[in-house]
């Protein structure tokens, strides 16, 4: 009895961050809205009760852009661009800080009604999963309608849904009807639908590759299936080639993993400006602290504890460095963590101005897993 067809959705909420703020803040609907900066652009209450918002145009400083509305994207405004650029494209934008709290609340809102319905889900970050669904009997379509139903029920929020034989094609297709839509594809679409799509659209293809893409003239999908293996193995290596290849081809066998163990968790931050580590030596120590101590808060949230805390600096010059140093013993406290971090930044020079300071912890071991392995331990001694 053969195996049956892969069915794999990619679930993507729709300019999460901001739509979470309209839900705050629902007079700004329709508008431009730009999400970044600090908490000094929190909106001000006029003294007839209504909200006064900052503008993208009173910004000044160096932060990049966390995400945007429709409007503002539609203006050439989105995630990652510098803040300053994105004044002189939409000047008139309404500005909002970031609020990671409420976005992270809402992302464990929309999972955990996901996971009531279809619990084979694959978590890919803040506002996106996989879901396996070969194994469900209900029809794609109706299945897909229930999903976008159940997760505005718990959150007020739309997503865009996209079904496949694959993770690859389920990717893509999440992306063709934004926002709020369904796309369904079969491998017979392949052709029509995706091969006219530019190279970039294939989630892995960056902007290096692209270009090499470009150089031997290889701008669309459809362009690159055209390809033989052998050509694109000897222009790009042996294993990308075979990936570019089968990629273009639409296939894609990986499974959607419904556990993965984080490797490390980390917290850094651009300064509003450069900053000397002896003039600002107060308010570097400050920040500093502020996240070592978000670190430790993440480590506590996730239950994890670590091993190996390192350092990120980047200087004025955008040279960046990394320190590290390994504890003897696994620690969630913040006060371990200041310590280790603190040490790490004795062993770089601090004569230049900078610009970023992180904060990482690896080595990570779950607290159940080290629970079970003491009463493992502790059984062994009993049995004797």
């Amino acid at each position: 009895m053969s195996s049956p067809t892969r069915r794999i959705a990619h679930l993507d909420m729709d300019a999460f961050y901001a739509s979470v703020e309209l839900l705050r803040y629902p007079e700004l609907r329709g508008y431009p809205v730009v999400i970044g900066g600090r908490s000094l652009h929190q909106p001000a209450i006029r003294a007839d009760g209504s909200r006064e918002f900052a503008r993208l145009r009173d910004y000044a400083g160096r932060g990049v852009v966390t995400t945007s509305t429709y409007e503002a994207r539609a203006l050439g405004v989105f995630s990652a661009i510098g803040m300053m650029k994105a004044a002189k494209l939409a000047p008139e934008a309404f500005l909002l800080p970031a609020d990671f709290d409420a976005y992270r609340h809402y992302s464990r809102s929309f999972k955990q009604a996901v996971a009531a319905m279809t619990p084979q889900i694959e978590d890919r970050g803040i506002d996106e999963i996989y879901i396996d669904l070969t194994e469900t009997h209900e029809e794609s379509l109706p299945l897909a309608r229930r999903l976008k139903q159940a997760v505005a029920a718990a959150t007020g929020l739309s997503c865009s849904i996209g079904i496949a034989p694959n993770k690859l094609l389920a990717k893509i297709c999440s992306e063709l009807d934004k926002p709020d839509g369904i796309t369904l594809l079969t491998m017979a679409d392949l052709e029509t639908r995706i091969w006219p799509m530019p190279v970039r659209k294939i989630n892995g293809i960056g902007p290096k590759a692209a270009e090499k893409l470009a150089a031997i003239n290889v701008h669309s999908i459809g362009e690159l299936a055209q390809q033989s293996m052998t050509q694109l193995q000897r222009y790009f290596g042996r294993s990308f080639g075979e990936w570019l290849h089968q990629a273009a081809h639409g296939l894609d066998d990986r499974p959607v993993a419904t556990h993965s163990e984080p490797k490390s968790i980390s917290r850094e931050t651009t300064f509003e400006r450069d900053l000397h580590a002896r003039l600002d030596k107060e308010k570097l120590s400050e920040i500093f602290t502020a996240l070592c101590q978000r670190v430790a808060q993440d480590l506590v949230r996730k239950a994890y504890v670590g091993k190996t805390i390192g350092i990120k600096l980047r200087y004025d010059d955008f040279r960046t460095v990394t320190r590290d140093i390994t504890l003897t013993e696994t620690t969630d406290d913040p006060l371990v963590i200041r310590r280790a971090a603190g040490e790490c930044l004795r062993r770089v020079a601090l004569e230049k101005r900078l610009r970023l300071l992180g904060v990482r912890i690896g080595g990570l071991c779950s607290k159940q897993a080290m629970e079970n392995e003491t009463e493992s331990s502790q059984a062994e001694l009993l049995l004797g």
